[in-house]
């Protein structure tokens, strides 16, 4: 089947919007994991909760952006320009299902341990928030693991 749209300028629209989004969400999760957590050990653990709470309400904000717009942008390749999932090699389906599991592993972090970090800090209990926050970081460990993996099967598919 031919493609629906001419892949040479939508096609490219919606690649470069893909990569761009997959950009943001993964390179995000890298600096919260690997710079900016760690550098915050300068902070006393009240302060280092405060950070951490006001840059995951910053950085979720737009992941709840990044996301819909990742999806939206995948699936209007797909079918627009490959004519479906028929159209396509493994490598897209595989990127495919790890970017359904990413947004469904996104979804649990932020109405489970974010909630709960968020209700946490408004009641003043630092040990609830750290516990939601330990959670939080092991979710988004996840994450960046599977996007990097589906970053990786992008280059090599």
């Amino acid at each position: 089947m031919g493609a629906l749209v001419d892949p040479l300028t939508w096609g490219n629209v919606l690649l470069a919007l893909h990569m761009i989004v997959a950009v943001v969400w993964v390179g995000g999760m890298f600096f919260a994991l690997r710079v900016l957590r760690p550098s915050l050990g300068v902070l006393a653990p009240p302060e280092r909760l405060a950070l951490h709470a006001a840059v995951f309400a910053r950085f979720f904000r737009v992941v709840w952006h990044v996301m819909p717009l990742m999806l939206a942008s995948g699936y209007a390749m797909l079918f627009l320009i490959y004519g479906g999932f028929a159209g396509v090699h493994w490598p897209v389906h595989l990127m495919h299902l790890l970017g359904l599991i990413m947004a469904a592993v996104f979804l649990a972090l932020v109405f489970g341990p974010w909630r709960a970090m968020q209700a946490a800090m408004a009641g003043g209990d630092a040990a609830g928030a750290a516990a939601a926050l330990d959670r939080i970081r092991r979710l988004v460990t996840v994450n960046l693991v599977l996007g990097l993996l589906t970053v990786a099967v992008a280059a090599l598919g």
